[in-house]
């Protein structure tokens, strides 16, 4: 089976930067994964992603240096069964509140007597190899997002969840959840506390541990920190930016720049 890249890199104590594909697009999507970027994380909770266009997303980053990962619309077995079949190789799961929250993650992505994934994987057979049965349970990524007053409250139980293997941290909704409007103040409590809370946790359960980062100084706080994985925005952002980091060059003025985003 075709190793997992990311999984690799993060097991070898390097931080992985992650590409966010959000904007639907095929093409976006390719060009992303050649960006640099150790994968590039298919969107389904937000933005116009649906399962047939995630396949075509998935599809074209094979051709691409980036490990395929997603994340659904949800906790939901049967769409994290699809893709997985599609070809990607690991979810980040929204929305993550309790241990059997994350006890349902690990079944849906190892199959038995690790978890309960469906057999039938389809194009994972292809980008993966004919041994992907084989191995699948030991390459796949399960990471589970907290993010929530609910997540936070439980948030040992569910770093201890065997089979899982690493939290992420969506900072917009985990500000939200401690009670202040989203914003990008990572320095700043009570999210710096929340942040840093998250992480020592995965880390004391042996976990790895991601973040959705909102500009890239967030990023290399979150590298200097520790993270194994960061996610320097999505790819709406990056081209926002690019476009108003252009314009503002050639019109001669002081970059405005995209506010930051969730």
């Amino acid at each position: 089976m075709r190793t997992n890249a990311l999984k690799a890199t993060m097991k070898a104590g390097r931080t992985a930067v992650v590409g966010w594909a959000s904007l639907g697009s095929g093409y976006a999507a390719e060009v992303l994964g050649h960006g640099g970027v150790d994968a590039v994380c298919v969107d389904l909770q937000h933005g116009p992603i649906f399962l047939d266009r995630a396949v075509e997303m998935l599809t074209a980053l094979s051709s691409t240096p980036a490990t395929p990962i997603a994340r659904p619309s949800g906790n939901d077995f049967a769409e994290i069964n699809k893709l997985l079949d599609a070809g990607a190789y690991g979810v980040i799961v929204p929305m993550i509140d309790t241990a059997e929250d994350a006890r349902r993650v690990v079944d849906a992505v190892r199959y038995p007597p690790r978890g309960r994934r469906s057999f039938g994987p389809a194009r994972g057979l292809l980008y993966g190899g004919s041994d992907y049965a084989a191995h699948a349970d030991d390459e796949l990524l399960a990471f589970a997002m907290i993010e929530t007053p609910q997540g936070l409250a439980n948030l040992d139980a569910i770093a201890g969840v065997e089979g899982l293997d690493g939290l992420f941290i969506g900072p917009t909704d985990l500000s939200l959840a401690l009670g202040v409007p989203p914003s990008p103040k990572w320095r700043e409590e009570p999210l710096r506390g929340a942040i840093a809370r998250i992480h020592a946790a995965a880390k004391a359960h042996g976990k790895l541990s991601g973040i959705f980062c909102m500009s890239p100084e967030m990023g290399a706080d979150m590298r200097a920190a520790g993270f194994d994985m960061v996610v320097p925005g999505n790819d709406a952002m990056l081209l926002r930016g690019a476009a108003q980091a252009w314009c503002d060059a050639i019109r001669g003025e002081a970059a405005s720049g995209p506010k930051p985003g969730y």
